[in-house]
Parts: structure tokens; C-alpha cells; sequence
């Protein structure tokens, strides 16, 4: 059963499922099931290439794994030590690759989408393109934040503690860098 805790979504019994994935790693499958969309979406705000995103996920997963013993809760919750180690994941990725930059919005164009009106595809797409270019301009640390926030669905609270903000700090950072998108967003509206 899943309950719902300051907009974010908590599994019940979490903790005694992750007890019990230290000793009997089978019992991590359903943790797994509950994080997975938000571990995938966070890492495809950072990583834009589907098959590295996927990769990178499953990376995620096995550490996690790996580490299940070291987890504790008086230090945390589960998902910011989980999403700590994403962002390390993604981070260890993006300095092997020596750059950090989203992969082109070309690579986009081939998106499926179960849409059944070919107009409403294009809006769509129309409007994912528009979102990525206005993203690619953010900073790297707003653009971190709002991943966090958006594509992970973490509150302030935890993308603080993640990030070593304060929860203020975090607040105002994704208030400007939504600013600067919905500027940028509305700018080119009006030039069509």
C-alpha cells in the first residue's frame, strides 16, 4: 500500500522491506517497483539519451543494492540516500564523459507517444522542444534542482539535505529558475 506524505509518495512498510532486502535481497523488489519511475525520470532530466538513462538506472539500482547494508534511517530517509546515490551516479557519468551537456534535441524527433491525433503529437513535441531548450539554458545547479524537484518529485526538505542547501536556498533557486523558464516559455509564444 502506498501513502501520500508532503506531496511525496512513501511506500508503506519501507523500512521493514528495506530491513529485510539486507539480508534477503528479493524483498527489494518491491522498493524497487515504487522508486524506479522517479530514480528513470530524474536520471532522463540529467541524461537525455534513453539507453544511457536506462543504463544508468540499472547502475543505480545495483548499488543501492550493493550498499543496502550501510542504509540507515536515524542518518535519513531512504529516498534521499537512494537519490544520493542516483546523483552520484549520474555525476560519476558525466566526468568520465569530460562534459556536461544534453544530447541534441534532434535525438528527440523520433519520441513515439500514445497520442492518437497526429495535432496533438505536434503540440506536444512542439512543446517538450521548447521546454528542453529553455532547460538547456538554466545553470547546472538550477538545472540540478529543478531535476530533483521535478523529475525525481523531491520535496525541498530532502533536495536540501541532498544537496547540502539549505531548504531556503533550495526554494529560490527552483522560484528563479521557474521564472527564467516561464519567461523564456512565454517569449517564444508571443513570437509566433
Amino acid at each position: 500500500m502506498i501513502i501520500m506524505e508532503a506531496s511525496v509518495i512513501l511506500l508503506e512498510n519501507e523500512l521493514k522491506l528495506i530491513k529485510r532486502s539486507k539480508v534477503d535481497p528479493s524483498a527489494f523488489a518491491e522498493v524497487y517497483e515504487h522508486y524506479f519511475p522517479r530514480v528513470y525520470k530524474y536520471i532522463r532530466f540529467r541524461i537525455r539519451d534513453p539507453e544511457t538513462a536506462d543504463e544508468l538506472t540499472s547502475q543505480t539500482f545495483e548499488r543501492v543494492l550493493t550498499k543496502i547494508a550501510t542504509f540507515s534511517p536515524e542518518r535519513g530517509s531512504f529516498a534521499v540516500w537512494l537519490f544520493t546515490i542516483s546523483r552520484n551516479t549520474v555525476f560519476d557519468y558525466l566526468r568520465h564523459k569530460k562534459r556536461y551537456r544534453f544530447a541534441p534535441i534532434e535525438t528527440l524527433k523520433d519520441c513515439h507517444s500514445a497520442e492518437p491525433l497526429p495535432e496533438e503529437l505536434v503540440l506536444k513535441k512542439e512543446t517538450h522542444e521548447e521546454l528542453l531548450s529553455a532547460l538547456a539554458t538554466l545553470k547546472d545547479r538550477q538545472r540540478e534542482i529543478v531535476a530533483l524537484k521535478f523529475g525525481a518529485c523531491l520535496t525541498n526538505r530532502s533536495i536540501a539535505k541532498l544537496s547540502g542547501l539549505r531548504e531556503s536556498n533550495v526554494g529560490v533557486i527552483l522560484y528563479r529558475a521557474i521564472r527564467q523558464l516561464r519567461a523564456q516559455l512565454s517569449g517564444k509564444e508571443e513570437d509566433k
